[in-house]
């Protein structure tokens, strides 16, 4: 006996030795090729690590709306309740290497046949016709790792919970961009209506001009015509800017997390800070902070531990079944110790054989599926790469293009200006005027809708540089 478990015990130390082996090799990453610097550049303001959006966005009623966003919007709540059972998950993996353990009590009685060996023996012995058994036993089971299957189902666990966790940065720096690009799209509308407004004014007082020169048979009623629709053309814009407000404070209320209500913002589009300059290095080093490439990345390596662990399903696995207990067919001797101890140690080793097969091609699948995360990886990295370029060029040519229609703005006022001063001399005609007024009121609203571009081009290069909702 003692030399049975000698060599049981041998075995368990053989196994715990063989446990530091793996079937899979230490991850590494993936090569990349980025670029030394991006297609369009800036200059360089710092050495910044990160972008919170506290100290980019420097409006205080937006800040109090993405504040807002990120600790009541429903999807990040959804995605914080993800992370918390993958880190379940995680510590559970790491418990890989325990043994489990199992306690089992019963009791039976087993009426007899008389004519059975056993029952014609248990009246002899025990002057009944039927037979009881008491057991209590602790049974206890442990799979040596020696092929490092712990080890790899805790790495992949592992990078399944901060895949989830970058996932959930990726999630909140896009919130913090979409609160920001539609509290700028309220900003731009605001402009507009209030565009509207100042057109609706001038309009009138060049209907009221053009109706007095009607009455004192100076013009004719076309010209009363045409100034009532350059009118009606402002008046248009009113209602679709107000209408299209209500809709996006409804739409930035539910992704703060609230009902449909009124927005607070700035008055006006010039009392609204606007960041102009960015940290812009190497790619490798910005994107490195981007929390949906560190997400592939960590995908690649939960397929790499996989492929570990399909492959070690072929080899054998070491199984160890120690159990303790007592056992009586008396109720008043079954804790009567030594003599109702029972004590049991196994130990199997198992290899697939007919299976082989079908766990090569998983084996395989596996290896595919980890190549496709590898390929997934890069791909992000030049999507990352690429948004920041595009980000870079609407921000550069948005900015010329501000310059450029504000000198437009200057000349078709003084030429709305003009025009009016030659209409009341009589030197110009009232279409001159209309066309003025109506060329005026285009390029305001483009200058509008340019100026939103900047705004969205600078919250596009926050977020493709990786954002911040710290």
């Amino acid at each position: 006996m003692a030399l049975s478990i000698n060599n049981i015990f041998y075995g368990v130390g053989v196994a715990v030795l063989l446990s530091s082996c793996s079937v899979n090799k230490k991850y590494s990453r993936p090569e990349l090729e980025t670029p030394s610097s991006y297609r369009n550049t800036v200059k360089v303001t710092g050495d910044t690590i990160s972008l919170p959006y506290k100290t980019f966005f420097k409006d205080a009623y937006l800040t109090a709306l993405i504040e807002k966003a990120l600790d009541k919007n429903k999807d990040i709540s959804v995605a914080m309740m993800n992370l918390r059972q993958l880190d379940l998950s995680y510590k559970q993996a790491k418990l890989g290497l325990l043994p489990t353990a199992e306690l089992s009590v019963s009791a039976a009685r087993n009426y007899l046949s008389k004519s059975s060996l056993n029952g014609s023996l248990s009246e002899q012995f025990t002057g009944n016709q039927h037979m009881d058994d008491y057991s209590a036993t602790l049974n206890f089971s442990w799979e040596a790792d020696i092929w490092g299957k712990v080890a790899m189902q805790k790495e992949s666990a592992r990078a399944n919970f901060f895949m989830q966790h970058e996932n959930l940065s990726a999630l909140r720096t896009r919130i913090v961009s979409q609160v920001a690009q539609a509290y700028y799209n309220l900003i731009t509308l605001d402009e507009q209506l209030q565009v509207a407004s100042r057109n609706i004014a001038l309009s009138d007082t060049t209907l009221h001009m053009i109706k007095l020169q009607f009455e004192s048979a100076q013009t004719n009623s076309l010209a009363v015509d045409q100034a009532e629709a350059q009118k009606k053309t402002a008046e248009l814009l009113v209602p679709l800017a107000k209408q299209n407000i209500a809709i996006q404070e409804n739409a930035l209320s539910i992704l703060c997390g609230s009902f449909p209500d009124s927005i607070a913002r700035a008055a006006t589009m010039e009392m609204t800070p606007f960041v102009e300059s960015f940290p812009i290095g190497v790619p490798a080093d910005m994107l490195s902070r981007r929390p949906d490439v560190r997400a592939a990345e960590y995908a690649v390596v939960v397929a790499h531990a996989g492929t570990g662990l399909a492959k070690a399903q072929m080899y054998p696995s070491l199984r160890l079944t120690p159990s303790i207990g007592t056992n009586s067919f008396q109720f008043d001797n079954w804790f009567d110790l030594p003599g109702s101890l029972v004590k049991n140690i196994a130990g199997n080793i198992t290899q697939p054989i007919f299976q082989n097969k079908k766990l090569k091609t998983a084996y395989e699948v596996a290896k595919i599926e980890q190549e496709k995360s590898a390929e997934q990886f890069r791909l992000t990295v030049m999507t990352a790469v690429s948004e920041v370029s595009d980000a870079l060029a609407k921000r550069q040519y948005a900015n010329e293009r501000v310059a450029l229609i504000e000198q437009k703005k200057i000349a078709l006022q003084k030429a709305v200006n003009d025009a009016m001063l030659l209409y009341r001399s009589g030197m110009a005609n009232y279409l001159e005027v209309i066309t003025a007024q109506n060329n005026s009121l285009q390029n305001d609203l483009e200058a509008i809708s340019i100026q939103k571009e900047r705004f969205d081009a600078a919250t596009d290069l926050y977020r493709a540089l990786g954002g911040g909702a710290d």
